[in-house]
């Protein structure tokens, strides 16, 4: 039995200052204290508030930059920004994150495009069954540059990645749409591909196949579609794709 009653002291997690400005800060940011693209106090004001030294805030801040909660602006008009957070800066940071381990070889694109299939034929279902018709406005604008380029153009890769997103976009479901467009943008699917005018050609039949899925409301057929072309795709990429 304890000396004083009963009682029992419990043991508490002693927090580093570094780890307390930071978590107070990040709260502040997640309830709206400070807005998207608002500046926060200079690190010599946040130092003063929190009792603490500047390297310490300036550790505090290095972390949120990492975790994307805000952006640092050097300069005399510069400071620490809150970062616009939502799905499409999700998606941003997940393609920074894979490329760079793409580029560290802890990761093989062979892995990251496999990733890229499992999403992309359910989402095509999505898509079919919750598109609007803004949606199909900008699926379509895609496929009319498409068909308005050569093989040649640098911008293959580019609009057939944007296509897949803004299908992915047409799922209704931001989450699985920032994934989608990330594991697009990391691959760039088309730059691997041995293209020719006949594989070029059939490309772009099975992206309006896709397409006439979707506008139709078509899941069953969207999801056969999407498979139909990553299948004839596959035939096709390089064997030995370099890394993005």
């Amino acid at each position: 039995m304890s000396p004083h009653g009963g009682s029992k002291f419990q043991a508490t997690q002693v927090v580093r200052p570094r780890k307390q400005v930071e978590h107070q800060i990040k709260q502040a940011i997640l309830v709206g204290e400070f807005a998207q693209g608002d500046k926060l106090p200079s690190e010599n004001e946040l130092a003063e508030m929190f009792g603490v030294s500047r390297p310490t805030v300036r550790e505090a801040l290095q972390s949120l930059a990492v975790a994307g909660l805000i952006h640092k602006i050097p300069g005399a008009g510069g400071g620490s920004f809150v970062k616009s957070v939502n799905h499409e800066s999700l998606g941003r940071m997940l393609y920074d994150a894979m490329s760079n381990i793409l580029r560290l070889g802890t990761l093989d694109l062979g892995e990251v495009m496999n990733v890229r299939r499992l999403l992309d034929i359910p989402v095509a279902r999505m898509a079919a069954e919750r598109r609007s018709d803004e949606d199909l406005e900008s699926i379509r604008a895609v496929l009319n540059e498409q068909r308005s380029i050569s093989l040649s153009d640098p911008e293959v890769p580019l609009l057939d990645a944007s296509f897949h997103s803004a299908i992915a976009e047409a799922s209704g479901n931001r989450l699985l749409a920032a994934f989608a467009s990330a594991l697009h943008q990391v691959t760039r699917p088309a730059q691997y591909l041995k293209l020719s005018d006949d594989v070029a050609r059939s490309t772009l039949r099975q992206h309006n196949a896709v397409l006439r899925a979707i506008e139709a409301r078509d899941p069953d057929a969207a999801e056969k579609a999407m498979e139909q072309h990553l299948d004839y795709v596959g035939r096709f990429t390089i064997a030995d794709a370099p890394e993005p």
